[in-house]
């Protein structure tokens, strides 16, 4: 529900109202006038205003009734002394009771000491002469009054002096001047001649001043005209504007009291005994003062209402209570005070005021005077709170007056407002100046939220006031002003925090608007944390003391909620967070920072707690500054391998498989997939962050699926297969006669090199050897240098690779604080994160390597080599044109190639070359054929072979792997040394051990397994098949039907 909506809002000299502040009358101008604007701007009347009256003429008017109510009552006079008495000019002193006698002090302050207010800072004289001019004595109203009047004559230093009457004491009080006290007490004293024991409250005061003076007692006419105008709107107030009994404002009375005014508008009115204006004035304002309820008989007979309507009578009241503080030191409560609340008790009866009353408007007094003192005394917090008890006590009460209940409602929800006010936002408003008086200022500021509060919660009729914000809140401390007090921690931190956060923005109203100025949100975020925990340590240390009074763990809280208020800053930040970033891990560190000292600020309040502080505890929502910044560090590995994952499908159309430069033999695409890679990992490492350890193995299995998939593609370049040639049909040597040998031997001189179909479609113009020619250029085909770009490419990668995979090892074990500690870091951290990537990467290269290597020899050489080695006899077609071509091809093998590289293609070539010398002694096809006599060229052009990869491989092939890898090809050299017999010797024992037996006549043809041996069957059925023998030939067509060659 919302609260009471105040009448009053603002005051003025124009527009008067109850609140002190500076009025037109030269009695306004002492020091009260700063303090009173003050409090104009720190709490609202709550009783708000009447129309035409200023604060001057209301504090006035409460003289004038409280010196009728006091001179009216029995107990004759209250000791007035013409100023002249005793001495001319001598200034009374403070502290003579109301006959005279001597004043109480602090000890003997029934009132004082209920409410715990302390004495007076000087003690003033209490006998009737004393050398020592009290009347300037600190504190002191004499004092005071001659600071007001300039005109007052100094008091001579040899002259005695009298006691202050509580009459004078009042006068001074309320800043009424001589000339009008002495008006009243002339007009009191005709009024009450003959009429002993008549009662204050039949007196109708502004009547009978308006009857008795006369224009000769004021200076002059407008003087005169003003104090008149006054008077009637003070009947105007009491009568029209504000009676205590409802009636019709358009009857006949009402408007001949207006009429009446309107004339006194314009001019004074003829108040003689004979004026009419006069008598109309008398009629109206007698038939209006003198009702009383429908149904109800006045006791006594007597019933006069003039002044006890509301608010008229409170404010009058509240006016009257204003006297007790000393006008020097405000915050000083008078030493008679007892006596003076008893004097203001007379006026109850005309005002319409009962002890309930009384008690509610004296709390408001006290309080008031707190406020308007600036909150510097917490005595003046400490009786208002006293009197608050008193006042919690009576609102229990039943059948409570309409007007009482209003007063009351009004007056605490004023307190109410103003002490919550402060406390949802004590930072601001205790957090200055010294940190002693802050913190009484807010314990009063407390006390007296937390009374208003509870005395609203227990009277059901001042429901219109909200006490339930708390209501909202999920953690509950247990008890009403526990609760309270949370709630106002909770309001304050957050106000605090959003403080401290406009601040850090400026004009800006979020951190994901586009900036103007020179401060990123990050660097905002992070100081802001940095604040956060300033202020949490300001409320521990600063408030927390004072808070701890009603609430079992304040700093717990206010860091709960402080969690919070940042949490919610932190959120709205990192859903605007496209990536990774160090500026957003510098964030996330911040609030990491931030969270570890709150929820440490948090255990340590909550430790002595009954329940060990789990309502609170459970409020507490964790940033999980680890799952965000792996959440970040997912997205962003993720993110750098979608891009490697782009550059190796962007090779796979791309790639040409030409080299960069002669310094750097590579495909373009592994240099850019491994520049990425590194990038990708340096980056990765050069995040500040732990949790990214926890993403090694990820990236690097990421990484390694990429450099897989590359190597895969690099490997995808045929096999040896596609280039080795088909194996000819086994056919047994045809045996020509001795005239046709003779003439083949005598034709050979000028016979042409033989070359296949094969030869002349695919090297023509290549660069191939010139028939007889000495310095033949390389055979190596385009395709075959590509292939050697690919082998550079594996090695390329492999390097890069390993180097990866060290880092991968090193970094995530942690950082070396030296740079040779780094790199004996790196030398020994162990390299496993790429395994799989290595492994495929040196399969890779063996398989290039053979490839490249199949491809010299039996395509770029086939002509010298396979095509035209032995072809048409022995003698006439030796190794040594090959040889010549493969010591070209090596040479420019070991040129392009990479010296990691060399070893093993050197080898692969080697073995290709072995390979295709087996195949031209055993699938030479019907253009070869060889005789028991022909072994010795053939073993020596092996040897030769041989030679030519021990000498020009330049030692990348040693003599032990080249024996090993001849080893085939030597057996079956050596089986060309056998005759026929021991031939088809061999070969019967080879098929009796691989199980193969005759049936009958003829024997199976053993399978072709490639494992060329002199103990594989095949192996020794294609030397037959290529001797030239009769005995050969015999047993081919007897044992395997072989036809003969066509």
């Amino acid at each position: 529900m919302g609260r009471l909506q105040h009448h009053h809002r603002s005051r003025s000299a124009s527009s008067s109202s109850f609140a002190r502040s500076s009025d037109t009358a030269a009695t306004d101008t002492d020091a009260r006038s700063l303090a009173a604007h003050a409090a104009d701007a720190a709490v609202d009347c709550p009783f708000g205003h009447v129309h035409g009256l200023t604060r001057a003429d209301l504090r006035e008017a409460a003289y004038e009734v409280f010196f009728m109510s006091c001179r009216a009552a029995g107990g004759g006079r209250l000791n007035y002394f013409p100023a002249g008495e005793s001495g001319a000019d001598v200034s009374p002193t403070i502290g003579a009771g109301p006959r005279g006698g001597t004043g109480m002090n602090v000890v003997n302050s029934r009132v004082k000491r209920a409410l715990g207010l302390k004495a007076r800072r000087s003690s003033q004289p209490t006998t009737g002469r004393s050398s020592m001019n009290a009347s300037s004595a600190p504190g002191s109203p004499g004092r005071a009054m001659r600071a007001m009047n300039p005109l007052s004559t100094p008091v001579s230093p040899g002259k005695g002096r009298r006691p202050m009457t509580s009459a004078e004491i009042m006068r001074q009080q309320m800043r009424v001047t001589e000339q009008s006290d002495a008006r009243l007490r002339k007009t009191l004293m005709r009024t009450l001649v003959g009429q002993v024991g008549r009662k204050a409250e039949t007196i109708i005061l502004p009547l009978e001043l308006l009857r008795q003076v006369k224009l000769t007692e004021f200076a002059d006419s407008a003087e005169h005209h003003q104090w008149q105008r006054r008077q009637l709107k003070l009947l105007e107030a009491g009568l029209i504007m504000h009676p205590s009994l409802p009636h019709d404002h358009l009857n006949a009375v009402v408007l001949r009291f207006r009429e009446v005014m309107q004339a006194a508008d314009a001019r004074a009115i003829d108040t003689g005994k004979t004026s009419d204006a006069m008598q109309a004035l008398c009629n109206a304002v007698h038939a209006l003062a003198w009702r009383s309820a429908p149904g109800i008989r006045p006791a006594g007979g007597e019933a006069c209402h003039w002044a006890d309507g509301y608010p008229l009578n409170v404010i009058l009241y509240v006016s009257l209570l204003q006297a007790i503080f000393d006008l020097r030191e405000e915050t000083v409560v008078l030493d008679e005070v007892d006596e003076l609340l008893e004097l203001m008790r007379r006026t109850w009866p005309t005002l319409g005021i009962n002890k309930m009353l009384h008690n509610v408007c004296f709390a408001w007094v006290l309080f008031q005077q707190y406020v308007v003192t600036g909150q510097i005394e917490p005595d003046l917090a400490g009786a208002a709170l006293a009197m608050l008890t008193e006042v919690a006590v009576d609102a229990k009460q039943e059948n409570r007056d309409p007007v009482y209940a209003q007063v009351l409602s009004n007056i605490l929800a004023t307190i109410h407002d103003w002490s919550e006010k402060r406390l949802l936002g004590y930072h601001e408003w205790f957090g200055n100046g010294n940190s002693g008086a802050s913190a009484m200022a807010m314990e009063g500021a407390l006390s007296l939220a937390l009374a208003t509060t509870q005395i609203i919660s227990d009277n059901a009729i001042f429901t219109s006031i909200n006490t339930a914000e708390n209501e909202h809140e999920d953690c509950s401390v247990g008890s009403f002003a526990g609760d309270r007090v949370d709630y106002y921690v909770r309001c304050s931190m957050r106000s605090a925090f959003t403080k401290i956060l406009e601040n850090r923005l400026g004009q800006g109203d979020s951190l994901i608007i586009d900036r103007q100025d020179d401060d990123d949100p990050s660097d905002i975020l992070a100081r802001l944390a940095g604040d956060t925990e300033q202020i949490a340590l300001s409320e521990r240390d600063a408030f927390g003391p004072v808070l701890r009074r009603w609430h079992p763990f304040p700093g717990a809280a206010a860091a709960v909620t402080l969690h919070g208020c940042f949490g919610v800053v932190l959120k709205q930040y990192l859903g605007k967070a496209t990536g990774l970033s160090h500026d957003l891990v510098h964030v996330l560190h911040a609030a990491g920072r931030l969270e570890k000292a709150l929820v440490q600020m948090v255990v340590e309040d909550v430790a002595d707690s009954d329940d060990g502080g789990k309502s609170v505890v459970r409020e507490v929502v964790p940033y999980d500054v680890e799952s965000v910044v792996f959440g970040f560090l997912r997205t962003w590995v993720e993110e750098r391998l979608r891009i490697c994952r782009e550059c190796m499908l962007r090779a796979k159309e791309t790639e040409s498989w030409m080299p960069r430069s002669k310094n750097e033999p590579y495909a373009q695409s592994a240099v850019e997939l491994m520049k990425l890679a590194k990038a990708t990992v340096d980056e990765f490492f050069g995040i500040p962050v732990s949790a990214k350890d926890d993403m090694v193995q990820d990236l690097a299995d990421g990484m390694e699926a990429i450099f897989l998939e590359y190597i895969s593609f690099l490997t995808s370049c045929g096999s040896r297969q596609s280039y080795l040639p088909s194996l000819p049909p086994l056919t047994r040597c045809n045996q020509d006669s001795k005239i046709i040998r003779l003439w083949k031997k005598a034709a050979t001189p000028c016979r042409a090199p033989v070359s296949s179909p094969r030869a002349h479609g695919h090297h023509q113009g290549q660069g191939g050897m010139a028939s007889g020619g000495q310095n033949p250029r390389p055979s190596t085909s385009r395709g075959t240098q590509r292939l050697y770009v690919r082998l550079n490419t594996l090695h390329f990668i492999l390097s890069h690779v390993h180097a990866l995979d060290k880092s991968l090892s090193f970094f995530s074990r942690g950082r070396c604080s030296s740079p040779s500690s780094v790199a004996t870091a790196r030398l020994l951290a162990p390299s496993s994160h790429f395994d799989r990537a290595r492994a495929a990467a040196q399969s890779a290269v063996g398989h290039v390597a053979e490839v490249a290597a199949y491809r010299l020899i039996f395509l770029d050489s086939h002509h010298s080599f396979y095509d035209g080695l032995y072809v048409g006899g022995v003698a006439d077609a030796r190794i040594r044109p090959a040889l010549r071509t493969l010591k070209q091809n090596l040479s420019l093998l070991i040129s392009v190639l990479v010296d990691r590289a060399q070893p093993v293609a050197v080898r692969e070539v080697m073995k290709a070359s072995f390979q295709a010398f087996l195949l031209v002694l055993l699938a030479g096809g019907g253009d070869r054929s060889f005789t028991k006599e022909d072994h010795g060229m053939v073993e020596e052009d092996f040897r030769s072979l041989k030679r030519a990869f021990c000498t020009r491989g330049e030692g990348l092939v040693t003599e032990e792997v080249v024996d090993g890898e001849a080893e085939a090809a030597e057996s079956v050299v050596a089986l060309m040394g056998q005759t026929a017999e021991q031939l088809v010797e061999e070969l019967s024992i080879a098929c009796e051990l691989n199980g193969a037996s005759s049936n009958g006549q003829r024997m199976p043809v053993p399978e072709t397994t490639w494992r060329w041996s002199r103990t594989d069957p095949d192996t020794i059925l294609r030397v037959l098949c290529h001797r030239d023998d009769e005995v050969a030939s015999h047993y081919l067509k007897r044992a395997f039907q072989l036809p003969k060659r066509r």
